[in-house]
This record gives C-alpha cells, sequence and structure tokens, in this order.
C-alpha cells in the first residue's frame, strides 16, 4: 500500500475531489487516526484504521454506497486522502464495519466526546434531547412508526441525540431497534452523556419534547445526580380541565398576554419517590381568551427563565438534524446494529472535523448545510496534489474565500507545531501537509 500510494503521489494527480484534503489537517487537529486505530484495533501499517478513515471521507461528502466501481474512483485524489492507492470496495467495508462491536462504537464516541470538551465545543449546561427516525429498507419484519398521526406507518431506523444546546454541537447518539420506546433507551444515552461531560456545576438541565413524558424516564433522571429535566406534558382534555380550574390567583402576570404559575405535583395511581414541579403557561388577557400549556419538571426553579430562556433552545436540535443528517443520518439500510453504530459514528467523527473546517472557512460557506458543503466545497474545488521532499502540497485554482484559507492552511507545517501538533499524518506514511491557493 505504502509503495502504491508514493507512486501515485509522485506521479501527481489532478482532478475535483481535492477538497477533501481541507479536513486532512483537522483530522490532524483532532486526533482522528488515533481514534480509528482505536476502533479498529489494528496497528498503524495496516488496512482497517485507513478504511475508516474511507468512511469518515465519505460521510463528509454525503456520499451513500457509491465506491470503488461506480464513481470515486478517478476523481482526483479521494483514495489518497484515506493513505490507500485505491478506493475500497462494498463488501470490504460491509466486513470492517461488521466485525467491531457495539461497544467498540460506543468506546469511540466517548473518547471523541471527551477530546471536544477539551477543545471547548461543549458548555455541558443545558442539552436538548431528542429521537431522530430515519426510514429503513431493511427487509427484516420490525414495528413501523407513522411520522405523524395522519400518515402512513413505514419501516424506521431509531437513533436517540443528545445535544449541547448553547454550542449546537452534538455530544453523543445511541441506536436500537425500532421497538424500543423512548424511556428504555433514554437512561443509556444520559449514562454516555456522563462520561463524555465533566462533572455538572450546578446541575444539567435536559429539554425533551412531549414523547419524552414518562414518570419512569422523569424518575430515572431525578435519581442521577447532575440532571434535571423539562418536558411538555401532552395536552389531554383532563389536562386542559385541570389546568382551566387553577384559580386565576395563582398566575403571575409577565408580560402583556402572557403569565406563569408553578406548583407541586404528583403522578396519579402511583408512588413518587422525587417531588416534581409543574410550570404553567398562560396565554391571552381575557378568561375568554385564556389558553395553557403545562411543562414538568424535576427541579424547583425560575419557570419564567426556563419557559421563556432555556427551553426554546430545545429547537437546535431539530436545526442540527435538517442541517446534518445528509451526513449518514438520514436513512438506513441494513439493521445490523454493530454496522449501524460503526457507520453512523464514523460520520460523527465527520460533523467534528467539518466543524472545525467551518470556524476557518469563513461566511457564507460556514453556514452551509452537509449537502451543500459537500457539493459546492468539497467535490467543486479544481486542483493538483503532489510530493516536494517530505510533504504532500495541494493546490487548489477556484478556492472561495482564498485570502482566508490562506492564513490559516498555507505554510500548515509551521501552523501546526505552534499548535504542538504534529505535522507528519501517519495514515500517509509521516508525510507532511501544505496547500496552495491560485
Amino acid at each position: 500500500m505504502e509503495r502504491a500510494v508514493r507512486q501515485r503521489l509522485s506521479d501527481k494527480v489532478s482532478g475535483h475531489m481535492v477538497g477533501v484534503w481541507l479536513l486532512v489537517a483537522e483530522h490532524l487537529r483532532l486526533g482522528t487516526w488515533d481514534l480509528l486505530r482505536s476502533w479498529s484495533q489494528a496497528s498503524g501499517e495496516r488496512a482497517e484504521p485507513r478504511l475508516a478513515m474511507q468512511l469518515v471521507h465519505e460521510a463528509a461528502i454525503c456520499t451513500t454506497g457509491v465506491r470503488s466501481d461506480r464513481t470515486l474512483t478517478n476523481r482526483g485524489g479521494f483514495e489518497l486522502a484515506n493513505g490507500l492507492p485505491f478506493v475500497a470496495s462494498d463488501t470490504a467495508i460491509h466486513d470492517l464495519l461488521a466485525s467491531h462491536t457495539v461497544e467498540n462504537a460506543i468506546g469511540l464516541q466517548v473518547m471523541l466526546g471527551k477530546i471536544r470538551r477539551a477543545k471547548g465545543d461543549y458548555c455541558g449546561k443545558v442539552l436538548a434531547i431528542d429521537p431522530h427516525r430515519m426510514r429503513s429498507y431493511s427487509k427484516r419484519n420490525m414495528r413501523m412508526h407513522a411520522k405523524k398521526a395522519s400518515g402512513k406507518p413505514i419501516k424506521m431506523a431509531q437513533t436517540f441525540w443528545l445535544l449541547d444546546a448553547d454550542t449546537h454541537q452534538p455530544v453523543c447518539f445511541t441506536t436500537a431497534t425500532s421497538s424500543r420506546t423512548v424511556p428504555q433507551v433514554s437512561p443509556e444515552i444520559l449514562d454516555l452523556a456522563e462520561q463524555i461531560l465533566p462533572p455538572p456545576q450546578p446541575s444539567r438541565l435536559l429539554l425533551a419534547d412531549t414523547e419524552y413524558f414518562s414518570a419512569e424516564l422523569l424518575d430515572d433522571v431525578a435519581r442521577r445526580k447532575g440532571f434535571e429535566i423539562i418536558v411538555p406534558m401532552p395536552n389531554t382534555k383532563a389536562l386542559r380541565t385541570e389546568l382551566q380550574a387553577i384559580s386565576p390567583h395563582a398566575f403571575t402576570p409577565r408580560w402583556a398576554g402572557y403569565a406563569t404559575g408553578k406548583q407541586p405535583f404528583e403522578f396519579k395511581k402511583r408512588s413518587q419517590q422525587h417531588p416534581y414541579y409543574q410550570y404553567i403557561q398562560r396565554n391571552g388577557e381575557r378568561p375568554e381568551q385564556f389558553s395553557f400549556k403545562a411543562y414538568l419538571s424535576t427541579t424547583d426553579a425560575d419557570e419564567v427563565h426556563a419557559l421563556t430562556h432555556e427551553y426554546p433552545k430545545r429547537w437546535h436540535i431539530e436545526e442540527f438534524f435538517n442541517a446534518n443528517q445528509e451526513l449518514g443520518w438520514k436513512r438506513a439500510g441494513t439493521m445490523n446494529l454493530n454496522i449501524r453504530y460503526g457507520q453512523m459514528t464514523m460520520a460523527l467523527v465527520a460533523q467534528a472535523a467539518i466543524h472545525q473546517l467551518r470556524t476557518r472557512i469563513g461566511e457564507p460557506i460556514s453556514s452551509w448545510d452537509a449537502n451543500h458543503l459537500a457539493k459546492d466545497l468539497f467535490l467543486a474545488l479544481d486542483g493538483d496534489v503532489r510530493v516536494h521532499h517530505d510533504t504532500i502540497i495541494v493546490t487548489y485554482y477556484n478556492a472561495p474565500n482564498a485570502q482566508l484559507l490562506r492564513s490559516h492552511y498555507e505554510k500548515l507545517p509551521e501552523k501546526l507545531q505552534r499548535e504542538h501538533i504534529d505535522p507528519r499524518i501517519p495514515w500517509l506514511y509521516n508525510f507532511k501537509l501544505d496547500f496552495r491557493f491560485r
């Protein structure tokens, strides 16, 4: 492999997929190679971690199953960025993922999360938790879900995500068969978060939607040190009747047409070991206009701050899905959980590297969604790849924001050394990397 890679580099490469090489610099800063070696449980001389790097880059360019016998071959440097002289086949990738367990993927998530925490990607104070279901094309018999109450149920692959609501960055995820419920899976993702995030000072606040309203889940959160939760209560007829019967004096007007109230809450027909608090917001000025919405929380906090400042941050997780699901979280084929966990975790590594790139590339490109970034940056830059002494030099001829990119990526080895990062690329046989913008 090394001889073949060196030969291809010495022959020079020209193409329009050289935009992926920008991520190589970010992998050095992120420590991607050590993560992939740990996950693959293989030495740096073997192919397995390089195949995993191919998976990371496939996620970055938002492709699914387009490999050696189709469009990634001979497109200009994609395979070399992975340290390979070829694009691995579907069978090779399938065998790689199938040979590693869910536990391996979870371990990779924890290590990645700790690195991102150290880099300041997480505040860790307010977290949004949400399920993300994608259509599955598996032939297996499984429980089906309807995205909307009026829609037809279809096969779905379930994932459950935790997002830092202040930085808008994913902390971790878990996946499961379509038969498992939110209360069953949620404790697993909270266990992961406890391993990744530092001890909370004060408690972390979880923001959830109505699907998480469950006495079982609330009890689990209340038992944990360092977690509190706010979840909307289902808008049932019985709840509306109860809220309408509350005395008007129990509400405090906050501004025109908006008042709030707070009261202790107990589940009916169920023993309760922890105190819960019901936050109620009332909209409307006159009694005939009143409408109510109730939330349940495990903490006796200021309901105005919680409902008007903190809870709206929950929508950032929906924005995250819309912007990044093309990386590998939009559709599912196999329901082999080893393969699903592995593939989705590689996409999580790609998202972390892309996030670092976004901080350097400038507007408007930094605000593009993943698909736009793949199409008009990673797959659109024309350039060439060649070797000069011990350094791979990537030259771009049509790079956007070239002056800004030049300040971040030209003379890259010197910049990395100033950041106390070894500029040698281990999966590219210790070549260094530099860029030119023409």
